[in-house]
């Protein structure tokens, strides 16, 4: 059931349980008409299977949503209390407690139906995301095999591969945040890939930028991923021996050199600091080698 259909549904039985009574303002009029005792005990009937046992309480148990789950609960205390006013023999105390009891209610099934949707976004962006990682990673393969890169590219394969298997594993438990963090290190690691095998070809060489600021905005963001691959794919390799050494080493000289990149920058010498960026660059691929993952560039 789509949630609009949902939604409507749910408008639907609310209209039909205040059609027979009075609003909330109303009931507390004194000049209002004192609700006929059948009226008011169908009512409760109607509140109660809207908040116990509707398609709107169903869309509050499935969405896990916090402030629904609190709203259901007030509308089952205004329900008892007006259950309790009913018995009592205040019939315009419980038409207004039902009022308040059904729109408390309403406004629960609307907040989960908000969350339902925001998490419907999230997975269908997280596929589209694994689709084209996927999509990234065949073309890395399809690169890897015409330049005869061998088993060091099967190796950086398999490692995105991982990622992307542990991505998916989250988002199937309900983890979708933390396997868009996830992927999304497996889809800058092949996108690196790619960029790093076809980094001689005439393609990659023909880019064309409009000014040698735009060139150093694109060398600043290879940087960036390649900083973060450091990490990504460093993660279960540093502690060995003579690793760490060999990977703070080029780590640091890449910093220096970004540091420097900048300041080119900062006086507007972009043909330097691209230059810059780029040794900068090669550095952290330096860094992922020593720790023995190859990576292309």
């Amino acid at each position: 059931m789509s949630d609009r259909l949902c939604s409507l549904l749910v408008a639907g039985a609310l209209a039909a349980v205040l059609a027979v009574g009075q609003t909330g303002v109303r009931a507390a009029d004194p000049a209002a008409p004192v609700p006929a005792r059948d009226q008011v005990e169908r009512r409760l009937v109607s509140v109660a299977t809207l908040i116990e046992s509707s398609s709107g309480a169903q869309q509050i148990e499935a969405s896990g949503n916090a402030a629904a789950q609190v709203r259901r609960v007030k509308a089952r205390d205004l329900h008892a209390q007006a259950t309790a006013a009913f018995r009592s023999g205040d019939l315009a105390r419980a038409s207004q407690l039902l009022d308040e009891a059904a729109q408390t209610m309403f406004d629960g099934v609307r907040a989960a139906s908000a969350d339902k949707v925001t998490g419907a976004k999230d997975r269908v962006d997280f596929d589209a995301r694994m689709e084209s990682t996927r999509a990234l990673l065949d073309a890395a393969k399809r690169i890897a095999a015409e330049k005869g890169a061998g088993p060091a590219a099967a190796d950086l394969a398999r490692r995105i591969e991982t990622l992307m298997n542990e991505a998916a594993r989250l988002a199937a438990a309900g983890r979708v945040d933390q396997g868009r963090v996830v992927l999304d290190q497996a889809y800058l690691a092949a996108k690196v890939a790619i960029g790093g095998m076809r980094g001689g070809d005439t393609l990659v060489r023909s880019l064309s930028f409009a000014s040698k600021e735009e060139e150093y905005r694109y060398e600043i963001d290879r940087n960036d991923t390649h900083r973060m691959l450091v990490t990504v794919l460093l993660q279960d390799k540093r502690g060995a021996a003579g690793v760490d050494a060999m990977v703070e080493r080029s780590t640091q000289a890449a910093a220096a050199l970004r540091k420097a990149a900048d300041e080119q920058a900062a006086r507007r010498e972009f043909d330097a600091a691209v230059r810059t960026l780029e040794d900068s660059t090669r550095e952290l691929v330096r860094a992922i080698r020593a720790a023995g993952v190859y990576i292309p560039g």
